[in-house]
Formats: C-alpha cells, sequence, structure tokens
C-alpha cells in the first residue's frame, strides 16, 4: 500500500505560479503511474496532468497543456505539478493518485490510490 500526501495549495492571483507536491511512502515509488486530478464545487473530478513509471511518458488535459508541468523525483519519492500562467477557471481541489496499471490513464477510476487533496483557489 502506497499513501500520498499532497502539499502546496494556496490563493494565488490569475497569471501567478503554484508548485504542488505529493510524496509518497509504502511501496517502492517507482512502481506506478502517477497522475493529478482535480475537482471543482459541483463537478466531476478530471484528469489534468500523468507521468509514466519510467518518467519518460507526460501527458496533460488540453485545458493546462503549455501552462503545467507533471515531473517526479524518484529520490524523494514526489511526483510535482508545476502550475503557472493560474486562471481562475483552475480552482479547484487538486489530487495526487496513482495506478499499478503500466500506462497513464485519465479515468479516475483506474487509479488505485489516493491523496487527500489540496485546494488551489486562483483569483480573478
Amino acid at each position: 500500500q502506497v499513501q500520498l500526501v499532497e502539499s502546496g495549495g494556496g490563493l494565488v492571483q490569475a497569471g501567478g505560479s503554484l508548485r504542488l507536491s505529493c510524496a509518497a511512502s509504502g511501496r517502492t515509488f517507482s512502481w506506478y503511474v502517477m497522475g493529478w486530478f482535480r475537482q471543482a464545487p459541483g463537478k466531476e473530478r478530471e484528469f489534468v496532468a500523468g507521468i509514466s513509471k519510467s518518467g519518460g511518458g507526460l501527458y496533460y488535459t488540453d485545458s493546462v497543456k503549455g501552462r503545467f508541468t507533471i515531473s517526479r523525483d524518484v529520490a524523494k519519492n514526489t511526483v510535482y505539478l508545476q502550475m503557472n500562467s493560474l486562471k481562475p477557471e483552475d480552482t479547484a481541489v487538486y489530487y495526487c493518485a496513482g495506478r499499478n496499471g503500466p500506462i497513464v490513464t485519465m479515468s479516475p477510476s483506474t487509479y488505485d490510490f489516493w491523496g487527500q487533496g489540496t485546494q488551489v483557489t486562483v483569483s480573478s
């Protein structure tokens, strides 16, 4: 079992930046595909970004391409989401998740373990 703890959320003005961190403990971190998801009030949880086990495969939803960057540090058992040029529509609770499968997927139901979430609020 892997435990995930997110941090780095907060309140930022439009155009600003935040870096989210997801620290993993438990089983070997590099065994898992990792993803970031977000959920805004009244909306379903949606895929934001994913990273393969090796770190060589990076995937993003269209609305964040060019603004967000996902990365992982195996030595630190941590995955990051660098968010630049933030917009009010990026406001949501952001969740880190991991899955045992071989590839990055976009469906939340295919992920096996989750963090508790961190709030990101972007003011206009």
